[in-house]
């Protein structure tokens, strides 16, 4: 198994887990700015500031696969934005819409490595 395949898949899922549970449990409590904010306000934290910090301390070689990886978040974040111009709501069919992409997105990431 690849790094790119763990760090993609298993240490992806292990470190998301606090926002998993901080954004449901914001949902069960109809705290949906909370849900949402913990989720996109974590992913950017990660991007910009985790990996620069990272860098600093180490260059990090970027392998090309990532590019695929890249455009297919864009992609999901521009499905992402639709979603919220409909009603400004996501719902269950939405939510399931989008936890089957990452499920396609996990096969795809296995297949390829």
């Amino acid at each position: 198994m690849s790094e790119t395949l763990v760090g993609l898949t298993i240490i992806a899922i292990g470190t998301s887990l606090p926002e998993l549970i901080t954004s449901v449990t914001a949902a069960i409590k109809k705290e949906s700015e909370i849900a949402l904010g913990n989720i996109v306000g974590s992913n950017i934290f990660n991007i910009f500031f985790v990996l620069g910090a990272a860098s600093v301390i180490s260059p990090l070689a970027v392998d090309s696969k990532i590019f695929v990886d890249v455009f297919v978040m864009l992609i999901l974040t521009i499905v992402l934005l639709v979603f919220s111009r409909t009603n400004f709501k996501i719902g269950k069919v939405e939510g399931s819409i989008l936890a089957a992409f990452y499920i396609l997105y996990m096969i795809y990431i296995i297949i390829r490595n």
